[in-house]
């Protein structure tokens, strides 16, 4: 029966944005063709009556939205942070998506806390406040604690949540599946792997224990840097569904008129938010990968407050190492080079030419790099960069898509403070430092120490691994009489050359 639901569930989606007013608003918030204007029409008019509702006060987008569920609401929450692609207008509207949500009521939170963690209520918090937020997946309390008197935040799911996230993603796999089959083209961007990657986030964000693991880790990970502040999660105040943190008192980047009020530099704060991004991304690879204005505060004195930690991205360190080569031969304007790192990496066929490729990166690069965010026309990049992943058979590299995702927020939050900020200029020193520690000479030393350290710890067991792999090839007779003895100086010639290699580095580093 899933089949027949999931195509309901698509059919209710355009009739609710027929039925609310919202398809007029998205499809020219989208600039959308002709054509998918009347697709989606003949997809929700006829159907209008089997529509929600929604609820009548809010503005059509957000009433859609809301009323359709927390997956839909998850994408409101990211077009929300790009006034530069959707307009100012709607992205004001999808504001109220971050977290002011209706809430559901205090005595039910209070029942899943006492059955979570198996106490009631009052023996935990000396106060407990009415909601004060609500997002898509949990809404938050304020709290004090009875033994220590601290205030904290204390998280619950909303109930039911899972079933819900359930529907809607069955459904996004049925759309994915029929896209694939109608459009041939859209194969390369891989859309029902993408549904499975945004399954794999979504469902991990159900379990508030991973997103406790998270919070603790980032934490560890961030302690030293300045103007950054991540509260640490109670363990013994926190489950499945309920999670405790430490209280983060600030105002929220979504808040304009009260950062201003309050007398903050908002070109400091942008700046300081894309540069921590990039920090967390290229050094750690472990960074939060929902960081839109209602999950970020900015605290008295300057620092930006990061919370809510249930999307959190990680990132290998080629991967990381290519991201940053990237990043800088765009700030170098060596296109050239930018080419030579995506067909390194393969994110580009090896059968493409090259030279048409760094071509096409320069149209990308001149007409943004050194402009002031005001001036580059976001919507009009995003589809060219579309043709160009077209031209060059670029597939979907679902690795990468919480990063590219979480690049686009934060420059879009960024901008929000700042809508003069040059990214280039920001990103150039994270960048620069990044290529400096990791990529050159010093790079190479760590990683020669690595694989002298790996060939240490199996030199013992290398002749014998070499033994086994000769048998297997069915050339035992080619084995000598005492194959550890003789092939134990291969190990420590391996091991002589990884030392030479790196006394000669670090003779250049000195």
């Amino acid at each position: 029966m899933k089949g027949p639901h999931n195509v309901i569930r698509l059919i209710r989606t355009g009739a609710t944005l027929e039925r609310t007013g919202a398809m007029d608003v998205v499809l020219e918030a989208f600039r959308a063709p002709p054509r998918l204007r009347f697709a989606a029409r003949m997809l929700g008019w006829p159907f209008k009556w089997l529509g929600l509702k929604g609820d009548p006060a809010l503005p059509p987008a957000t009433r859609a939205l809301t009323a359709l569920g927390p997956a839909y609401i998850k994408f409101g929450q990211v077009l929300s942070t790009r006034p530069d692609i959707v307009g100012e207008e709607l992205a004001d509207q999808l504001k109220y998506l971050q977290d002011k949500l209706p809430p559901f009521p205090t005595e039910i939170a209070k029942q899943m806390i006492e059955a979570e963690l198996e106490l009631p209520v009052s023996a935990l918090f000396s106060e407990f406040s009415e909601p004060v937020a609500a997002a898509s997946i949990a809404q938050v309390h304020r709290a004090r604690l009875v033994d220590t008197d601290e205030d904290v935040a204390v998280k619950v799911l909303r109930p039911q949540i899972e079933r819900a996230f359930r529907k809607d993603i069955d459904a996004f796999y049925l759309a994915a599946r029929w896209i694939e089959r109608i459009a041939p083209f859209s194969r390369r961007l891989r859309p029902v792997d993408v549904i499975a990657h945004f399954e794999g986030v979504v469902m991990g964000e159900l379990d508030l224990r991973l997103e406790s693991s998270a919070a603790a880790e980032f934490a560890a990970n961030t302690e030293k840097d300045e103007h950054f502040q991540v509260p640490r999660p109670y363990w013994f105040l926190s489950s499945r569904n309920v999670m405790t943190l430490g209280w983060a008192e600030g105002i929220g980047l979504n808040d304009i008129a009260l950062i201003d009020a309050a007398g903050h530099d908002r070109r400091v704060l942008a700046a300081r938010v894309l540069q921590l991004f990039l920090n967390h991304a290229l050094r750690d690879g472990f960074f939060h990968a929902d960081m839109h204005q209602g999950n970020l505060k900015v605290a008295a004195n300057g620092d930006i407050i990061a919370y809510d930690f249930g999307i959190m991205g990680r990132i290998d360190e080629y991967t990381r190492r290519v991201y940053a080569e990237i990043l800088m031969g765009f700030i170098r304007k060596d296109y050239r080079r930018v080419a030579e790192v995506h067909f390194e990496a393969g994110y580009v066929p090896a059968d493409r030419d090259i030279d048409d490729f760094a071509r096409a990166l320069r149209a990308v690069g001149e007409p943004i790099f050194g402009m002031e965010a005001s001036r580059i026309s976001m919507a009009r990049l995003l589809a060219y960069l579309f043709e160009v992943t077209e031209r060059f058979g670029m597939e979907t590299r679902t690795e990468l898509i919480l990063l590219q995702r979480t690049m686009v927020v934060v420059e879009g939050v960024a901008r929000s403070l700042d809508p003069h900020i040059n990214i280039w200029q920001v990103a150039s020193p994270v960048v620069e430092r990044y290529i400096r520690e990791n990529v050159g000479p010093k790079a190479v030393l760590r990683d020669l120490v690595k694989t002298a350290r790996v060939l240490a710890r199996f030199g013992p067991k290398l002749p014998a691994l070499v033994e086994a792999q000769l048998i297997r090839a069915g050339n035992p007779a080619t084995l000598p009489p005492r194959p550890q003895r003789s092939l134990a100086p291969l190990f420590w010639g391996l091991m002589a050359l990884a030392a030479f290699g790196a006394g000669i580095l670090v003779d250049r580093l000195v």
